[in-house]
């Protein structure tokens, strides 16, 4: 009778092994039942809860900030919010290329919430410190009337803490949902099923951050102050930080294996070359890697797909078999065309949807700002940052 405990081991009695080649921090064979599963990613889940709350705790109302403390403009506000927006968005595209080429999920995400750390604790210290802190209108002045204005040093301090951010959001944003996903061998069926369940609790996590900081932290920021408005998301990053690092003996690690925009590329350049090469018709006459080879690699092979199938040249044969023929610049297997074409389609897509969509904060920021002018009016008892939440939510 095979028990529980006996379902991760062998029929001889040792113990089994993980299939898809995940290693332990030192790159040695990971045992299934050593580490993985919920046992490691209910750390991962922790940690997205506080720093959903951090993040989202400053870009709420970061351009309320702006307008009421730093005595900007709206327009520039808005302008400046969705930049920096931007650049949160656009770091992690180099913070996946570290972590998949050179340092490893792990590395690169503990470097990267140092560096977010950083920026969240300068920015709490701008917005704390009398010589950072820009000068208040006093009581009863609309913005429109104030004439004082925040100093180079001030506003200079505030935007490297925000960018700070954005550079340490780089690294992490990419690389703590992959390493959650990670933690489930996808070549045993039970860990695969509960991949499934992982992502569920994974985005209920974020939805759950996101709510805590649009009410309760906005509402410290408007009612107490931006000093514990901003304090406490900071600790709660560094909560967040220590949650991650006390799972670190349970964590499975993928194996650095190069950048997909490299392999991309390859299929690319390979496809160029036999541009005028024609592609057979059956897909089974196209160059593949054995099942063997995959198995060694602990990677499944993915099936050929019609779309963009102009790609497929990369995996016609030549009929050479001189070395450059068969380098990855002139052969891929059926397999790599197949990706590429499927990323490439996604960016498409995501650039199409990207103007209303990418950048959530900005509206909802927006939003905030211009129901600052309505807020009392018809007698809401809500504050319009609060409100956003709840459009964000519904979305």
């Amino acid at each position: 009778m095979v028990t529980a405990v006996g379902e991760d081991r062998l029929r001889d009695g040792r113990e089994e092994y993980t299939q898809d080649g995940t290693v332990d921090l030192k790159g040695r064979p990971i045992l299934r039942s050593k580490g993985g599963k919920w046992k490691a990613s209910s750390f991962i889940v922790g940690y997205e809860v506080f720093e959903r709350m951090a993040y989202y705790g400053i870009a709420s109302n970061l351009v309320l900030y702006l307008t009421k403390k730093l005595h900007q403009g709206t327009v520039a506000s808005s302008n400046n919010v969705t930049n920096w927006i931007g650049t949160v968005w656009m770091t992690p595209i180099l913070g996946a290329y570290i972590a998949d080429t050179h340092l490893g999920r792990y590395r690169t995400f503990i470097i990267s919430s140092g560096i977010y750390l950083v920026g969240m604790c300068l920015l709490t210290l701008s917005v704390s410190l009398p010589a950072l802190r820009p000068p208040s209108c006093g009581p009863g002045v609309g913005e429109e009337s104030c004439n004082k204005r925040a100093s180079s040093l001030q506003v200079g301090v505030f935007y490297c803490a925000l960018y700070i951010i954005a550079v340490g959001a780089g690294g992490t944003k990419p690389n703590i949902s992959t390493m959650g996903a990670d933690q489930f061998d996808d070549f045993e069926p039970r860990e695969k099923a509960q991949k499934l369940s992982f992502f569920n609790w994974w985005m209920f996590s974020i939805f759950f951050g996101t709510l805590l900081a649009n009410t309760f932290l906005v509402y410290l920021q408007d009612n107490v102050g931006w000093s514990i408005g901003y304090a406490i998301p900071t600790v709660g990053l560094a909560i967040s930080v220590l949650v991650f690092l006390v799972g670190t003996p349970f964590y499975r690690h993928k194996i650095i294996s190069g950048s997909p925009f490299t392999r991309m590329a390859r299929v690319l350049v390979a496809a160029m070359r036999k541009r005028k090469v024609p592609v057979p018709y059956d897909p089974k006459d196209l160059h593949e890697l054995s099942l063997d080879e995959y198995a060694t690699s602990a990677k499944f092979r993915i099936d050929h797909t019609p779309s963009l199938s102009n790609l497929d040249k990369a995996a016609v044969r030549s009929g050479s078999s001189t070395p450059w023929m068969l380098s990855p610049l002139m052969l891929a297997p059926t397999s790599a065309p197949s990706p590429a074409s499927i990323n490439l389609i996604q960016h498409s897509v995501g650039q199409g949807r990207s103007p209303g969509h990418d950048s959530p904060n900005a509206p909802s920021s927006s939003r905030g700002s211009h129901g600052r002018g309505n807020h009392g009016r018809r007698g809401c008892p809500f504050p319009p940052d609060q409100l956003c939440s709840i459009c964000r939510h519904n979305n």
